[in-house]
């Protein structure tokens, strides 16, 4: 069985490159770790490559088999990797558009990859993304969605724009903010709805929050504010797709 043994390898090189989002966004390819994220990306269709330090072959894709060293350069941050896909970038959007779930300005990718897998876990049809949110494949945010990534769409687009759009479609928008807000049991559930999340720190810009539909905020004693994933579970679930 032939293996990569240099870490000068050609292919090594730019796979490690990959752990740099000028790379992926170049290559239109990312990485990911570990098995169950590569059976993920194989059943979502966008796997090309597995590379392992394992005596195994990887059904639906190339396999390339490198040494222990190659893959702990490879593996960087994840040090207990023993394979890892190369994977391939696809944006898709929504079919429907009931539930969305809409994101400004998230910084935190452990944050974000939560958030992803909070809205696959219930029903919702996509999540949209400000430009300047961190990157969906960051190491880090791609582990935390657990794979749900690979089963919702997620965008990056002009928020402003977006929220306008969906409004035209009959999309409620509700943005969580605490300033001339609405409890949220008070909130009544309509057919189309967008929830909008905010920066950990500054919270949901003015700009988007004055072009949403209404601000609702969570009811709680002691605390006026939770942390930005815990808060989008609350209102994901108040709100989730039951077709």
């Amino acid at each position: 069985m032939e293996k990569i043994t240099s870490l000068q390898n050609a292919r090594v090189k730019a796979w490690c490159r990959l752990r740099q989002k000028k790379e992926r966004d170049a290559a239109g390819l990312f990485l990911a770790d570990g098995d169950h994220l590569i059976e993920e990306a194989r059943a979502a269709g966008i796997l090309e490559t597995v590379i392992t330090d394992r005596d195994t072959i990887y059904d639906g894709a190339e396999t390339v088999w490198v040494t222990e060293a190659v893959m702990h350069k490879i593996g960087a941050t994840v040090s207990t990797v023993h394979a890892i896909g190369v994977c391939r970038k696809k944006e898709t959007y929504p079919a429907s558009c009931r539930r969305v779930l809409l994101l400004d300005g998230i910084q935190d990718p452990g944050n974000l990859g939560t958030l992803i897998r909070t809205a696959r876990s219930f029903s919702f049809d996509a999540v949209f993304c400000s430009r300047d949110t961190c990157d969906l494949y960051n190491e880090k945010a791609l582990r935390s969605t657990q794979g749900a990534m690979f089963h919702i769409p997620v965008l990056y687009r002009d928020l402003a724009s977006l929220i306008k759009e969906l409004q035209q479609d009959g999309v409620v928008v509700c943005s969580a903010a605490l300033d001339a807000s609405v409890p949220l049991s008070s909130l009544q559930e309509s057919e189309k709805m967008a929830i909008v999340l905010g920066n950990e720190g500054n919270g949901i810009r003015e700009a988007i929050q004055k072009a949403s539909d209404v601000r609702v905020r969570i009811e709680m004693d002691g605390f006026e504010s939770l942390n930005v994933a815990v808060a989008g579970g609350i209102l994901m679930h108040r709100f989730r797709s039951r077709i």
